[in-house]
């Protein structure tokens, strides 16, 4: 069997494209449980044979992405972008399936791929409701956005961001907000559309939806960690919350990093802070509630 190249793009073309690319994953062999743990497994030990691996599973579940994608079509998206987003959920997936929790690696995957698709949904119905004058403008304010908070490690000021771009401080906020109002996931699609994006979102909330989503949740709080902690304040933080590790209250902690409790109090409010002080505190929100 020939290789099947997945990328963000499966085709430029459309139509005929299209019903070869469904008729080609159609032909693709399925694995079955025993061959989806030895590859799964095969892909925690990493290497040439781990990417095969990633690669052989990716391809055998390609065709569920597909029944998945056509369950979320007319929603400003067409089929075959669609299936570009749930692709992309599906290599996530591939990457960070752990076959001894006991679940089917399509169980897992559903999650990432609709987590996907959903949010391309959502950002394409962000920019068309927005008026054509201020999406260009947000877009130029969100890239400069990222930049200083790499580079400053918080997010910067209306009066920033105007001495970088250009662009008056109050546009900047009118801008902002708007396009804030316009990320609601009650908002409908278009001015005439009943249906929402809270319409479309799973109402299912089994363990396995539980588990999948508080690790997405982590790998955010992570990457934020690593942006704006020290590696003490970030061990502190992992291990009051849970993340990667077993949660542990204030005195295990202390014992084992050769401080009071009290002292673990006081460092992990420290960070809560520094992260709210960043500009990331819609990630603790989740934790804190």
């Amino acid at each position: 069997m020939r290789q099947l190249k997945i990328s963000h793009s499966i085709t430029n073309r459309q139509g005929e494209a299209l019903d070869r690319y469904l008729g080609e994953v159609s032909r693709i062999p399925m694995v079955n449980l025993d061959e989806e743990t030895q590859l799964a497994d095969e892909i925690r030990q990493g290497g040439k044979r781990g990417e095969r691996a990633k690669n052989r599973l990716i391809a055998a579940n390609l065709r569920f992405v597909i029944s998945v994608a056509k369950q979320y079509q007319h929603k400003g998206l067409s089929l075959t972008d669609l299936i570009d987003e749930g692709n992309i959920g599906l290599v996530k997936a591939a990457e960070k399936f752990d076959e001894t929790r006991g679940f089917k690696f399509i169980s897992y995957a559903v999650w990432w791929i609709r987590q996907s698709i959903l949010q391309a949904i959502a950002e394409q119905s962000r920019m068309v409701r927005l008026p054509l004058n201020q999406v260009g403008a947000l877009t130029r304010i969100n890239n400069e956005i990222e930049k200083f908070e790499q580079k400053n490690h918080r997010r910067p000021s209306a009066e920033e961001l105007s001495d970088i771009t250009n662009i008056g401080s109050d546009r900047i906020e009118n801008t902002i907000n708007a396009d804030l109002r316009h990320m609601s996931i009650d908002a409908p699609f278009t001015d005439g559309d009943d249906n929402s994006l809270a319409d479309l979102l799973p109402s299912s909330d089994d363990t396995l939806n539980n588990i999948v989503e508080k690790e997405a949740i982590d790998e955010d709080l992570k990457a934020v960690c690593d942006k704006v902690l020290k590696p003490r304040e970030t061990v502190i933080l992992y291990k009051s919350f849970g993340i990667g590790c077993q949660e542990e209250g204030p005195e295990e902690i202390g014992a084992q990093l050769g401080l009071t409790r009290e002292r673990v109090r006081q460092i992990k409010e420290r960070s809560i802070e520094k992260i709210r002080e960043s500009g990331y505190s819609r990630i603790l929100s989740k934790y804190l509630g």
